[in-house]
């Protein structure tokens, strides 16, 4: 365990350079995340039937990464990042991978804000093409879960969104502090347990749409869950109760504003 405890001390986050350009791990894995979630979406098409051809799907998939990394980023601006007003009167930083003319690429992304603008595209693919909004964010809400893994896997070997203070056994030491590794808590939680009850929940649907609003509610309370033992961003702090944090206070917004949408479409359905 003792190796264990000591992982950041002996791990390289960059795995190796390109041109002089350092390529993380955490970038590979989520170049990962990005695959499994088409084909994992390929695979729910064709086993459940869903009116969406590969094609479709190839361009959907564009659309979605698109929406994804802008309301990301501009989410974090909004939502977490101290220098708000910075970035909105000098907007050409926010894509901007180099500071002080090093490479350090993009830091900084909001999972809230990265479901506002997956939100926004799909809607716009969902016209152009003709296809039912629902179905389209159904089949996303049943391949996303999984291919999350893969993200959260990369933040703890990128080393950031650490966990909080712990004496547990299997702690890492992060500058001499034994903290809980969070990141695969809610790779846990967040992934593969959101996953079963997307999963397990489609034979139960009523109508289109209804596994996403599923998805929103049950990665909002397990992400609110996992947050018990994640530090707070250092820029904020906890919000609340010296305890509550802001991650927190969105998921479970997040999953209350789900709940209200399910009870009203499924009276309706």
């Amino acid at each position: 365990m003792n190796s264990w405890n000591h992982i950041y001390e002996h791990f390289d986050p960059i795995a190796f350079s390109f041109f002089g350009i350092p390529v993380h791990w955490y970038g590979m894995m989520y170049v990962l995340a990005l695959l499994s979630g088409l084909f994992i979406a390929r695979y729910f098409i064709k086993k459940d039937k869903l009116p969406l051809s590969n094609d479709d799907l190839d361009i959907y998939f564009v659309y979605v990464e698109i929406g994804v990394i802008l309301g990301a980023r501009l989410g974090y601006i909004l939502f977490y990042d101290p220098q708000t007003s910075y970035y909105l009167t000098h907007p050409w930083q926010i894509f901007n991978p180099f500071r002080d003319g090093e490479f350090v690429g993009i830091r900084g992304m909001s999972y809230h804000g990265a479901i506002i603008g997956f939100t926004l595209a799909t809607y716009l693919f969902s016209v152009r093409k003709k296809i039912n909004f629902g179905t389209l964010v159904d089949m996303t809400a049943l391949s996303v879960p999984l291919a999350f893994i893969f993200g959260r896997i990369g933040n703890f070997l990128n080393q950031e969104l650490i966990g909080r203070a712990t004496d547990v056994s299997w702690g890492i030491l992060v500058d001499g502090v034994l903290r809980h590794p969070s990141q695969l808590y809610e790779a846990f939680l967040e992934g593969f347990m959101v996953f079963v009850v997307v999963f397990f929940y489609r034979k139960l649907k009523k109508f289109e749409g209804e596994l996403a609003l599923v998805y929103a509610f049950s990665y909002g309370i397990f992400r609110a869950i996992a947050e018990i033992w994640r530090a707070p961003d250092v820029q904020i702090g906890y919000v609340c109760c010296n305890f509550i944090t802001q991650g927190q206070v969105m998921s479970l917004g997040m999953s209350v504003l789900a709940l209200v949408f399910w009870v009203y479409f499924r009276k309706k359905a």
